[in-house]
């Protein structure tokens, strides 16, 4: 994902702009973030009371979190803490927002869009459409159950799964008093919204209610407090896994090679067909999308080359 680091970002500090797009007028918006490649996004939209839109569907994969508010969707009425995932494609029902009502709203693969329609479209992945209210019907479990060696007092909820990227989107929260002294980066981008509560980490200070952050892969955060406790909803682009480590100066290039010898230490064979010629790589040398990967020293060191001196790129046939 093309979208930059946001980090930290309190949306309270901020307007909400009016919503000109079809299906969404009669609400407020606000950009957390933006892919400005394909116009994915996450906003926090406001429904205004009265709001209505009739049955409809959308060209992306959309999420909704309900931070206040009554939302009737069909037959259904979501209530604060409401999270629903709708796959593209996949028709809701009629909406009606009488009171008016806040939420988190993120368009996964493109711009806000919006078709009026009864029916879903034929190639709609209609099993991954999920509604579930968070704060009522999924229990709380450790943190370390999706992101290994996580400090105790952080819990989770795991709201939806997608089994063939490992995204996930949760429900999680810190107890007050938490601590984790070590720091960590990811292989996937992470974003993060405060219900409620203030968290503190080293690299980027306080983060209140109304905090938010997009952090692309790789990037170190951490150590971490929380003194009051802390309640967010979180989402990651792909599996959410944790490189610990202590030197907060490493940047995100350096952290790649490590997280690339994590894994040529654990799978060498993957590491091999990953990191091979010709391989879903079209421009040979810049694999990864790193031009200078073969000739890192720590790179040319996994392949048993000497690091001093200029190497040549080792290709296979």
């Amino acid at each position: 994902m093309a979208r930059p680091h946001i980090e930290p970002y309190v949306e309270l500090d901020h307007p909400f702009k009016k919503f000109t797009v079809s299906g969404f007028k009669g609400s407020q918006y606000k950009v957390l973030s933006l892919d400005t490649d394909t116009g994915a996004c996450t906003l926090k939209v406001r429904f205004d009371g009265g709001f209505k839109r009739k049955p409809g569907l959308s060209y992306s994969d959309m999420e909704i979190f309900v931070l206040n508010g009554k939302i009737k969707v069909g037959k259904q009425t979501w209530v604060e803490g409401h999270y629903a995932f709708i796959p593209a494609g996949m028709a809701v029902g009629q909406i009606e927002v009488p009171q008016g009502a806040e939420a988190i709203l993120m368009f996964n693969d493109s711009e806000p869009t919006f078709a009026e329609s009864g029916s879903n479209h034929q190639l709609t992945l209609t099993d991954a459409f999920a509604s579930v209210n968070s704060y009522e019907d999924r229990p709380w479990g450790p943190g370390n159950l999706v992101n290994p060696s996580v400090a105790s007092g952080c819990l989770i909820k795991v709201l939806h799964y997608d089994p063939l990227t490992e995204a996930l989107s949760f429900l999680y929260c810190m107890t007050p008093r938490f601590a984790q002294d070590n720091i960590s980066y990811h292989d996937s981008a992470e974003e993060s919204y405060h219900i409620w509560g203030t968290s503190w980490m080293m690299q980027f200070g306080e983060l209140p209610t109304g905090g938010y952050f997009w952090r692309p892969p790789y990037i170190n955060h951490g150590s971490f407090r929380c003194k009051y406790g802390t309640i967010a909803f979180g989402r990651t682009d792909s599996i959410l896994f944790n490189y610990f480590h202590y030197n907060p100066w490493t940047n995100p290039d350096e952290n790649k090679l490590r997280a690339a010898a994590n894994l040529y230490r654990k799978r060498p064979q993957l590491y091999n067909w990953v990191e091979s010629d010709g391989h879903n790589h079209p421009h040979g040398p810049t694999d990864f999308q790193y031009p200078d990967y073969h000739s890192d020293p720590q790179v040319r060191m996994l392949h048993g080359e000497p690091v001093g001196g200029s190497v040549g790129k080792k290709r296979r046939k």
